[in-house]
């Protein structure tokens, strides 16, 4: 099939995702009991904050995931009951920069508790469309920052147990940092320039000076590739020798699968790490870093 017709069949049957996963309010009232105890009750508004709440507060908190296991973060809404679940709670853990779009709602609700902005400290890149980039929790070295946040936030709230907390956090931060010197020598060597689906890894790349191209433009809102967007990104990647394309966990591969074929080179995962899955914040950052070995060190 002629080249120009896949992309204009390819720019009327598929819409990329972000927008194509259906998210919705869900509500989460069952995550959310009340649990009457001493601990702090702590909800973190995605999977990666979850985890670092987990692994700082441990036994001394409860810890609770706001979006639903398997919906995307983005565009996710709460609803009235979880707006009521989250007036429970004394922390609200989130990554700030604007990902979290429903915070105001809370406000407007006079919710009582805190709200800990992990993106505090952080320097923050702007977008081509001179948006904020709110994807810090892909750099092992800006989450550092963040984990440091929250047991700043856990050790502020429970000053009994702040030695505690900070300990758990200083551990943690060896481990990133072992994971950030990792990626620092096994890349160092390596060609400087990947294709991403969507612009996740703008704070990864300059940290490891790296070159990021996107198939998803962050001034497309709509998340759908034209044929126009298909055509300059096979440019591109023929320019730059490029036989991997990255995909996500959660968008249908279809796009990056068509790029693959022109080019004659084939599709791995770069995860954005965005939804809970198998394996833990470290493991799934080694494994991006292992497919962009195959991508950059062959």
């Amino acid at each position: 099939m002629n080249i120009q017709i896949k992309f204009a069949i390819l720019a009327i049957i598929i819409v990329i995702p972000l927008s194509s996963i259906v998210v919705y309010g869900t509500d989460s009232n069952q995550q959310f009991q009340k649990i009457e105890s001493d601990k702090l009750q702590i909800i973190s508004s995605f999977y990666p904050l979850h985890e670092f709440s987990q692994i700082i507060g441990q036994e001394k908190v409860d810890a609770i995931l706001l979006v639903p296991i398997g919906v995307e973060p983005h565009d996710w809404e709460p609803t009235i009951k979880d707006v009521q679940q989250m007036q429970k709670s004394d922390l609200i853990i989130i990554n700030g920069i604007g990902f979290e779009n429903w915070v105001d709602s809370l406000h407007e609700n006079n919710y009582q508790g805190k709200i800990i902005d992990t993106s505090n400290k952080v320097p923050i890149k702007n977008l081509d469309d001179n948006s904020k980039d709110p994807h810090i929790w892909l750099n092992p070295v800006t989450v550092k920052i963040q984990v440091q946040n929250i047991a700043n936030a856990f050790s502020d709230s429970d000053p009994e147990n702040q030695q505690y907390y900070q300990s758990n956090a200083a551990k943690y931060i060896e481990q990133l940092d072992l994971l950030d010197v990792k990626i620092r020598n096994e890349l160092s060597q390596c060609n400087n320039d990947f294709i991403a689906f969507h612009d996740a890894f703008s704070y990864f790349a300059d940290e490891y000076d790296l070159n990021q191209h996107t198939i998803i433009s962050p001034n497309n809102s709509h998340g759908e590739a034209t044929a126009r967007t298909l055509e300059n990104i096979i440019s591109t990647a023929n320019t730059l020798n490029i036989k991997v394309i990255f995909s996500e966990e959660a968008v249908d591969p279809k796009t990056s699968e068509i790029i693959a074929n022109e080019i004659g080179g084939k599709v791995l995962i770069l995860s954005p790490i965005e939804i809970a899955s198998d394996g833990n914040y470290i493991s799934k950052m080694t494994e991006n870093l292992k497919n962009l070995k195959v991508a950059l060190c062959q």
